[in-house]
């Protein structure tokens, strides 16, 4: 469950990051309601789940779903690059969070 919870952190991690770039600096009352919830659902759920998950391991989790999510939705919403350098990168992460996980 607790692996549960740190993949939902993770998504809204995602969340709250794209969501900063529609606020327009915080300017705009419904994405920025949207992106603070975002945030504190982040937050709690995280806390959550290092109730039975190793700290380091269950940050860097967190962490790299947000930022492989993040990367890939700036890739298919806003229209960032998505050269190979940066999908090789990206793939590094996601290995690495498979070795945390796998190692937890």
């Amino acid at each position: 469950m607790a692996w549960f919870l740190l993949l939902l952190a993770g998504l809204f991690e995602c969340g709250w990051a794209i969501g900063l770039k529609y606020t327009d600096g915080f300017t705009r009352p419904l994405p920025t309601t949207l992106t603070v919830i975002s945030m504190v659902v982040s937050v709690v759920l995280l806390g959550i789940a290092v109730k039975t998950l190793p700290i380091g391991t269950a940050y860097a989790v967190w962490t790299g779903i947000g930022s492989v999510g993040t990367v890939l939705l700036g890739i298919w919403l806003l229209g960032d690059a998505a050269t190979t350098s940066r999908l090789l990168c990206i793939s590094l992460i996601v290995a690495g969070i498979a070795g945390l996980k796998a190692t937890a």
